[in-house]
Formats: structure tokens, C-alpha cells, sequence
């Protein structure tokens, strides 16, 4: 079987993440995979937003390490991308984001909730403590929803990303994924089967497998991210990646080159 694309993975510049780009192609050569995407988390105003993201002043340097991938690793194709986050009150920031450079696609992906709360920050797991999860969730699907009106992703991130820690509702969930996938079957753009939360607490694959059966009755687009911060994790778990693809209904992934998109069969 042709492994799909890892469109979602990580460099140094993160402070978070271990080896160069150039080892992450590396290991995706290695497995199989024909093409790769760099997905760093994207700059925020200000060099003290947080301490786990790329500053604006290392987006040549960035650019600069996949050029290295690229020329050490001929074999596999390189695409260019963020993780750019969405809070309320930052659309101005992202657009300017996405017009910086000609990014091959963009992933949209919400990390925080309330103010500036990292609901899925291991530093920060204790601030779960007596929260009401009905309104977190809303709050969380909420962002997500609005971060897909804004019109500049292809791709959303790990939509269930707020299970991480285990923390879930005790009722039906579906009332706040439908409207979500509405609009995301609206902007035709994607969501991503994401392997990294099989090492998390969840101990689970984004998103869960109800909510991948909703989307593929919605027709909705896919594509496939391990969230790679270490080159060993490129395109991990990916065999079992395409067989939940495959048993929630859907028979095609996405493929992007330069914000455009080709939907191949599995």
C-alpha cells in the first residue's frame, strides 16, 4: 500500500522538538513515504507569547532548513506549511501569515481556550480542575468553527485535540462536531487524521472514530499528520492511520501544491 503524505510534523525551531528537518526526510525515505510536510508552529506578535513556537525573526532560517532537506534528500518531495494557532482577535496576524510566503498548504489548529489558557500544555493539566467540561468543549469547537470562517486554512489540525488529558463529557458529543464540519464542508477544506495523540493520555488518534464516520458521510476532505517532533515518529502509525480512514467510509486523501488540492484514491 502507498503510504499517504505526513503532512504534519515539527523542527527545533519549535523548543520542542529534536532533529533537523533534514533527518525527519531522512526517516520518511526510509519508511516509504513519497512527501513530506513541514508544518512549524507559526510565530505569534510578540517574541514572549509563549515559549513553544518559532519566532517571526526565524521564518528565513525556517525556509533555509528545508532548502538543506530538500538538497540532502532528493527522493522525497518537501512542502512548506505552519501550524498557525487561532484566537479571537488575531485574524489580521494570520492573514499576514499566510500571504508571507507561498505556502503549499496551512494548518489552522486551536491550543487555547478562555484568555490564554494551553488546555493541552502538560504544564498547564491542572487548570482542568474543576472546569464544566459542556462549556469547555462548546468553547473549543466554538474557536474551531471560527478559525475555519476566516477562510485561510486548508487543513484543521487535530479537531478533537481538547481529549487529551481524558477530560470528556458524559453526553452526545455529535451537536458539536456537526456544526464544526458543516462549515468546514462549506470552505471545502480538509480535516487530518492525526496519530500523535496515540501518545498521549487518550491514548487515541484526532479525532475520534465517530466523529471521522460523521465527516465521511459529509464528504469531507482528509489528509494524514503523525505531529512528528522527533524524526522516528515520521509516519507512525500510518498503516492504521489509512485502515480507520478506510472503515469510517472514506476512499480518497488530499494531496496540496501551492495552496491547490488533488483528492487520491486510497
Amino acid at each position: 500500500m502507498e503510504i499517504p503524505p505526513d503532512y504534519h510534523m515539527h523542527t527545533p525551531l519549535c523548543r520542542h522538538a529534536e532533529g533537523e528537518p533534514t533527518e525527519y526526510a531522512a526517516q520518511a525515505v526510509k519508511i516509504g513515504l513519497y512527501e513530506i510536510g513541514f508544518t512549524e508552529h507559526a510565530p505569534m506578535p510578540g517574541d514572549d507569547f509563549d515559549n513553544w513556537r518559532m519566532l517571526e525573526s526565524e521564518m528565513d532560517l525556517y525556509h533555509e532548513k528545508l532548502d538543506h532537506a530538500e538538497k540532502e534528500n532528493p527522493e522525497i518531495n518537501i512542502l512548506r506549511s505552519l501550524e498557525i494557532d487561532y484566537l479571537p482577535g488575531y485574524n489580521e496576524w494570520i492573514k499576514s501569515l499566510s500571504k508571507c510566503y507561498e505556502w503549499d498548504y496551512l494548518i489552522g489548529s486551536v491550543h487555547y481556550l478562555e484568555e490564554k489558557w494551553s488546555f493541552d500544555h502538560p504544564d498547564h493539566c491542572e487548570a482542568w480542575v474543576g472546569k464544566d467540561l459542556k462549556s469547555v468543549w462548546a468553547e473549543y469547537y466554538t474557536r474551531l468553527i471560527e478559525s475555519v470562517e476566516i477562510g485561510i486554512f486548508n487543513i484543521i489540525g487535530h479537531c478533537d485535540l481538547i481529549k487529551i488529558f481524558g477530560h470528556r463529557p458524559d453526553f452526545d458529543l455529535a451537536p458539536l462536531w456537526i456544526p464544526f464540519l458543516e462549515e468546514v464542508k462549506r470552505q471545502d477544506i480538509a480535516i487530518e487524521i492525526n496519530t500523535g495523540g496515540i501518545k498521549k493520555p487518550c491514548s487515541e488518534m484526532y479525532p475520534e472514530p465517530a466523529l471521522l464516520e460523521i465527516a465521511a458521510k459529509m464528504q469531507i476532505g482528509i489528509t494524514f499528520g503523525s505531529d512528528a517532533h522527533k524524526p522516528k515518529r515520521v509516519g507512525e502509525n500510518f498503516d492504521a492511520a489509512v485502515e480507520l480512514a478506510k472503515r469510517s467510509g472514506f476512499t480518497h486523501y488530499r494531496r496540496f501544491l501551492k495552496g491547490e488540492f488533488e483528492s487520491v484514491p486510497f
